[in-house]
């Protein structure tokens, strides 16, 4: 698979294979000289650190959203999913999840978004998430051209414009990588986690801690969002 995939994925194959074994009760293939060796040879032939996707900072997303069609359903849909992911540090599994019981809204005009689980709580504790007042009114905006006031909050469109069920967490890097597109962004550089990366790297940017970022994200170790923001970090004044 290494021919094929990064090697972060060719870990996250061989960590999931281990992982079901052991949840079997059976030994794991994993601890055999064979695969260790394998991996090693795939590390030292194309190293350990994989290609980080574009992060979706402000600046970015603003340019995607100023060349978005706010006019369909569908346009209206892809604003408040970007605007909204990128406000609340979502993974893309936890946006399409998000159900409209789930939004609520301050008399400022800003919001909140309820996330009753995600990778990172399992137990189901909870969390909630800032939406700006720009973000806020992308929602209603959408919101009130699709009609429904209960259920998903993310739904697929057809090409009439009807509304369907929840869209995928696929669907979601697809919206962004067209509405790259459109704002002249090379789609390829963009993935579903984009605005996360993207968001953490404007908090670093903006002098915020790893630790607030953690929290804010959802993050249980610091060391992916270090690897997100290693180039900013490295402009922070040293003591």
């Amino acid at each position: 698979m290494a021919v094929q995939r990064a090697p972060a994925t060719v870990r996250r194959y061989v960590s999931s294979i281990s992982h079901l074994h052991r949840a079997a009760g059976l030994t794991t293939p994993c601890n055999d000289e064979l695969v260790r060796l394998s991996l090693r040879r795939m590390h030292r032939a194309r190293g350990r650190r994989g290609s980080q996707k574009l992060g979706l900072t402000r600046d970015l997303v603003d340019r995607m959203l100023a060349a978005s069609d706010r006019t369909s359903l569908k346009g209206l849909r892809d604003c408040a999913l970007l605007s909204g992911a990128y406000d609340t540090l979502c993974r893309r599994s936890e946006l399409v999840a998000a159900d409209i019981e789930h939004l609520t809204t301050s008399d400022d005009g800003s919001g909140s978004l309820y996330l009753p689980n995600s990778k990172t709580d399992q137990e189901g504790n909870g969390a909630y998430r800032y939406l700006a007042p720009d973000t806020v009114r992308y929602l209603s905006a959408y919101l009130v051209a699709a009609s429904h006031i209960e259920g998903p909050l993310f739904r697929a469109v057809s090409r009439g414009g009807r509304k369907s069920g929840r869209i995928s967490g696929e669907t979601v890097a697809r919206i962004y990588k067209g509405m790259a597109k459109a704002a002249g962004i090379e789609p390829c550089e963009v993935s579903g986690h984009s605005t996360r990366i993207g968001k953490a790297q404007d908090c670093v940017a903006a002098g915020i801690g790893i630790a607030a970022i953690m929290r804010d994200g959802g993050w249980k170790s610091e060391a992916m969002v270090a690897h997100y923001t290693e180039h900013l970090q490295l402009e922070q004044p040293r003591l």
